[in-house]
Formats: structure tokens, sequence, C-alpha cells
């Protein structure tokens, strides 16, 4: 038997793993890296966090992500480089965490890698029927294995789209898992370059869970802040807090049809991007707005959406308490903004469910592989239109 296949059997057939998760998100502001200890699976599943760090990426590998990042028409070259690059700097980037925290690679069972979207393309995104669903994530897994020596998990939105979802979100399935409880109903909301939740409903009630994006979360603000000012976000939300919101520009971002759909559904900054916002500032009149107007309208856009999204849970099971996570969270002015639409609501960060938020979607990750390797499909049917499915491939080091 091949000396990496026995330790995969003895890995799965354990009934504790190592597991360290890897998340980059379209912010591109650095991969979180979680080392999860992972007790069982399934519903069973008891998963602490050992030790956690976002390692920032340095502004050349950016500009390199965005050549081709959300983006149509680009340089092939440049995007096979990429996912090979990628996956020696992620690589790169674990071993120096496990060295930081003095912990050998050879204590890890596992690495989960989500790798770096670039594009996202379902059809209810695109329009185009001609083809399947799909979703591209960079970050090649077999590179990731040979730097840091360590049996690798990757690509696991793949397994969604040919199951027949959109390839995302896939929080349903970790939150699920982890944070369903007998009497609370929850929503775990995150909020990252893309806003989503999870609903969670009481056990008790019999209702279905499910996850869905909501639009917009800090995409927008970013790309603004980048374009307009040259700096990757607005720390604190400075430059809103001392705009005015315009109630025409306002309007006209709040058009678009994505927001009456149904859920589940996704979306990215495939759609909501600069062009979405030029767009937007023609149909109103409000080019010449000053930027601190721009600002403040686009964080009531990210909050107006992503309040009315939670608004139509209501009726489905009570008031739920929202547990926030993602670097909205630490944005007080979209903070505000969001509690204001949903007074009588508790909202509250997801680190009272004794969870480090800012590890959350990493540490989902590590659970997916978890669950790849000894976990059963069937642990997640009860999620609504989402396939019940173990997702991700697997990459040896040799």
């Amino acid at each position: 038997m091949n000396k990496w296949i026995e330790r995969l059997y003895a890995i799965a057939g354990g009934n504790e793993r190592m597991i360290i998760g890897l998340m980059s998100g379209t912010s591109l502001d650095g991969l979180d890296i979680v080392l999860c200890r992972i007790i069982g699976d399934g519903p069973e599943t008891k998963l602490s966090v050992v030790r956690f760090g976002t390692k920032p990426y340095t502004d050349k590998f950016r500009s390199r992500i965005r050549e081709v990042f959300a983006k149509r028409i680009i340089d092939q070259q440049i995007l096979s480089g990429l996912h090979a690059w990628v996956g020696q700097v992620h690589g790169a980037l674990v071993n120096e965490a496990l060295n930081e925290w003095g912990i050998a690679n050879s204590e890890i069972d596992l690495v989960a890698s989500h790798g770096q979207t670039v594009f996202h393309a379902p059809q209810s995104l695109t329009g185009n029927t001609d083809y399947p669903n799909s979703t591209l994530q960079i970050g090649d897994g077999d590179q990731l294995a040979r730097t840091t020596g360590i049996i690798t998990v990757s690509d696991f939105r793949q397994k969604h789209v040919a199951a027949g979802g959109e390839g995302a979100p896939l929080a349903a399935y970790g939150d699920y898992l982890l944070f369903t409880t007998e009497k609370e109903t929850r929503v775990l909301l995150n909020i990252g370059g893309i806003a989503n939740f999870t609903f969670l409903p009481a056990s008790c009630s019999g209702k279905p869970c499910f996850a869905t994006d909501t639009g917009p979360g800090n995409t927008l603000m970013n790309q603004y802040m980048q374009q307009r000012i040259g700096t990757e976000m607005d720390e604190g939300g400075h430059l809103a807090a001392a705009g005015t919101i315009s109630s025409p520009l306002l309007k006209a971002l709040l058009s678009h049809g994505f927001f009456d759909l149904p859920f589940p559904k996704t979306t990215g900054p495939e759609l909501f991007n600069l062009d979405y916002l030029l767009a937007a500032q023609k149909a109103s009149e409000t080019v010449e707005l000053p930027e601190s107007d721009v600002m403040a309208t686009l964080c009531a856009f990210s909050a107006t959406t992503i309040a009315a999204a939670i608004r139509r849970t209501l009726s489905v099971a009570g008031l739920p308490r929202i547990y926030v996570s993602g670097g909205g969270l630490h944005n007080p002015i979209l903070m505000h903004l969001i509690k204001a639409e949903l007074l009588e609501l508790e909202i509250c960060p997801f680190d009272e469910l004794g969870f480090q938020s800012d590890a959350k979607e990493a540490a989902l990750f590590a659970l997916l592989a978890n669950e790849t390797l000894a976990g059963n499909a069937a642990h997640v049917k009860a999620i609504m239109n989402t396939p019940a499915i173990c997702m991700g491939k697997i990459s040896f080091p040799e």
C-alpha cells in the first residue's frame, strides 16, 4: 500500500485529528491560519481552536492576484502561474506559522485549503446557460502539500457545483454541525467581501437550515477606497462617518433583481464592483458626489441589504439571535446601521458562542476536511437546497 494512503487510512480511522484550516477571502488582506483539534464527526463533532493567526499578504502578492480577480478577460499565463505560486506562498505561510507556534509539521494530520477565489460564475449570476454553474479557486493543493509535507485537502467548492449547487456559500455545513441548538434560533452572519448568513432554526422547531449570500459586505467599500484613496479599506469607517447617505444613489444601488431572488442564493464581486457603482451613479445623477458621501452610501447599501435579508427569516421561526463574524464586524458604522435596521433583534459578536470570530471561516474548512475523511454525506441532509456531500480533493506530499 502507498504509504500516504496508509497514513490517510489511519487518520480517517482515528477519533481525533489535528487539522489546519486556511481561508483567503476577497478582501485579500491575508491568509487566516487556524489549527483545530477535531474529535469525532457529524453532529457529534467537537472542534477546538488550538492556535490562530492571520499572515498578511505583501502588496506585490495582492496586486498580482488583482490582475485576474473577478475579471472576464485575463492573461492565461498569469492565471496558470498564480495557481502554482499561491499554493507555494500559502504553504510557506503555514510553515512560518507552525514554526512560530513551536509545532512540528509532522504533528499535523491535514491542511484544509479554501484557496483564493478569482472567479465565481453560477448561472444565476452570469445569465449564461450554455455552461454549468462554475467557480474557480487558485492555490494548487499539490504545491501546498509539497511545500508543507502535509496531506492537503483543497478545492472544496467544486464538488458542491458538481452536485448541483452554486459553489457558495459553504458555511452551512460547518455551522449546522457545530452551532445548532435545541432551543435557540440563530442567524450566523459573516460580513466578508460578500455578506452571507446561515439560518439555524432551533432543532425542536423542525424548520430547515440554509445558508445564503445577501449581497455586498465590504467588497464595494474596499474597492472604492483602493481606487480613490489608495488604502485597502476605510479603517474604522472614518470616511463613511464623515459623509451623508445619498438617497438617490442608495435607491439605484438597491434596484438589482438579485435582492428579490429566493433563498438560498449566491453572488460575488463579478456583479458588485466599481462598474456596478458607476452605473448606479449615472442612473441617479450622483457621479460628482464627494468621496465621503459615496462611502456613507456604500456602507448603508451593505447594511440595508444585510438587514433586509435577515428580516425575511423572521416569518420562518420567530426572532433569531444574530451572531456576527468577518471583517465587517470591525466597522462600527456598518454595525450601527445594521442594528438600527433590526432594533427588535439581539445582535452580538460571534465570540459569544465561545469561538474566536476571526478564526471561524478557516475553521469551517478544517471541519469540511474532517468530514471528507471521517464523515458521512448524510450528516448534512437537513440543510435546505444544499447537496448532501463530502467535499475536497486530496493531495499527497509525494
